[in-house]
């Protein structure tokens, strides 16, 4: 494998401006990357500060103990105990076979970047990844995109029933999935790889009988090898060590809420815009029962929490009992998440992605309030794979990566089209056509001084022959490509690679592409290449 770095446009101005380290954007957030010292600094920092961590150990233990823990990940588990331990996290929704590559990388990124640290500090480093198995968006989880007939389609998942439930709630149907996954495969080209990759989630797919724990298994087999600590945010264990923090949230709740607007304003007056929809009503918090989660509002005239349809209604103090003695009928938001996340883990630095890190800086002095601070935000590597038989075809087409992972490949394929046209032929089309346009006119002129009536028809039948003409020389073009069909098809093959269905890699393929083409330990290869934390486009030629 080979990396090089490139440049490419930020479609996300914020991100972008944050990744350059524009004058101005760090002034929402606690820590400057610039700063050569800044994760001494945030160590020092948590070292002040008061964790869970053995208590917190113990649950992500338990919630482990289902997929297989490895040595590499019972050291960790055991190190986290240490009262000198901080933690390399981000986290991401439970998709199908991990969802698209994004996922990936942001893993690959906090195993990096823990290990960079670990080695700096002479600290316990331990990345974890956080699983939003609280979630309820389903659309966002249940399908992967397969090629098929040039382009990417959708596969969905479909579940038996719609339902508001947490992720993690969702059961999955063992016979349905294990169809659905033979879809998928039916799309890859078969290998050395296929059969045994193929059997182990046919084996998951019977073990395992709901989307987080499912998403889980994937994970943790993919990066056992490195530590990897995983916790469902939706796991009742889980929720129970948050159950104080609810209670501050419910307490602090307006202050909370008014902080972010604060927050929203300043950054709107910068021309930013804002991530966060927010109005005087929010609560930041969900209310789970029956199999279905509601977000609660503030009703400032009844002074109780309520749901958005009034369908629940509660006092503070009824919900500082559910919080003391049911925690796992709360949930957080996208506001409250963060929060929950910095109380409960010692964070030396959160791995985010572009949308992430926009958000993130509406909650700076939501986060004074509480009289914490955001922790370093750094963004996950941007990654994309480039195999070598892409790259063999980049050449041959005339094309750098450049253009074919910002552009695609249709204005490099109009420009080889038009190589390829017969100068003869098309000198020869053109020609008739001004010929006929001059004496069609002239005809129809003649013809006019006899019968104005006719000019319809006449109209008509120039457009006719027009058409005709078009056809001809459209079937010529056609002959002519069908005899480069074999070149004009890189062009396709470099696009679905490289920017499949107009959109980035990441947003799309799938993991098992890639480990069915070069075999399960694809992602460790990936994890010893010297990948680093910085603002450059990483290639990786395999």
């Amino acid at each position: 494998m080979e990396i090089k770095e490139i440049v490419l446009p930020s479609i996300n101005k914020f991100a972008s401006d944050y990744v350059k380290n524009l004058e101005g954007v760090d002034d929402y957030f606690h820590y400057d990357l610039k700063e050569a010292k800044v994760y001494e600094q945030r160590y020092h920092d948590l070292m002040e500060q008061s964790f869970n961590r053995k208590d917190l150990a113990l649950v992500i233990e338990k919630y482990l103990t289902q997929f297989g823990i490895s040595p590499e990940v019972r050291e960790n588990i055991e190190r986290l105990k240490q009262e000198d331990s901080v933690v390399v996290i981000g986290g991401q929704q439970a998709g199908l076979l991990t969802g698209p590559l994004y996922t990936i990388h942001k893993v690959i990124s906090i195993i990096k970047l823990a290990k960079e640290q670990e080695n700096q500090l002479q600290k316990p480093v331990i990345p974890v990844f956080w699983i939003a198995g609280e979630d309820h968006d389903l659309d966002e989880v249940n399908h992967v995109y397969v090629e098929k007939e040039g382009s990417f389609h959708k596969k969905v998942y479909r579940t038996a029933v719609e339902t508001k439930a947490m992720i993690s709630d969702v059961p999955i149907d063992q016979e349905s999935l294990e169809q659905w996954l033979q879809g998928v495969f039916s799309s890859f080209e078969e290998t050395v790889f296929t059969k045994e990759l193929y059997r182990k989630l046919q084996q998951y797919c019977h073990q395992f009988d709901n989307f987080t724990s499912f998403f889980s298994c994937i994970i943790n087999e993919l990066f056992k090898n490195h530590g990897l600590l995983l916790i469902d945010s939706g796991d009742k264990s889980f929720r129970k060590i948050q159950s104080s923090f609810f209670e501050t949230l419910i307490m602090q709740n307006r202050e909370i809420n008014a902080e972010v607007r604060k927050q929203q304003e300043l950054i709107k007056n910068k021309g930013y815009s804002i991530t966060i929809g927010m109005d005087d009503r929010n609560a930041n918090l969900f209310y789970y029962n029956d199999q279905e989660r509601v977000l609660l509002e503030y009703d400032e005239e009844k002074g109780c929490f309520t749901g958005k349809s009034h369908s629940i209604s509660f006092t503070k103090d009824e919900l500082l009992e559910i919080a003391k003695c049911e925690p796992e009928k709360l949930s957080n938001n996208v506001v409250t998440r963060p929060m929950m996340q910095e109380n409960v883990f010692p964070v030396l630095a959160f791995i985010s992605g572009p949308g992430e890190i926009a958000y993130w800086a509406e909650l700076k002095q939501a986060f004074e309030h509480l009289e914490m601070k955001l922790p370093p935000i750094v963004p996950r590597m941007n990654i994309t794979i480039l195999e070598r038989k892409i790259n063999k075809a980049l050449q041959e087409v005339d094309m750098d990566i450049y253009e074919a992972l910002v552009q695609g490949t249709e204005k490099a394929k109009q420009r080889f089209l038009s190589t390829i046209e017969d100068d003869h032929v098309s000198s020869v089309y053109h020609k008739m056509e001004q010929q006929l346009i001059q004496n069609h006119t002239l005809f129809s002129h003649a013809a006019l001084d006899i019968d104005r009536g006719l000019e319809p028809l006449l109209k008509k039948n120039v457009d006719i022959i027009q058409s005709q003409l078009e056809f001809i020389q459209d079937k010529v073009q056609q002959t002519l490509e069908s005899k480069h069909q074999h070149t004009i098809q890189k062009f396709t093959s470099i696009n679905n690679a490289l920017r499949p269905n107009g959109g980035p890699q990441e947003r799309l393929i799938n993991i098992y592409y890639y480990l069915n083409q070069y075999g399960p330990r694809f992602v460790d290869e990936l994890l010893a290449l010297p990948l680093e934390a910085n603002p450059f486009h990483k290639v990786i030629i395999v």
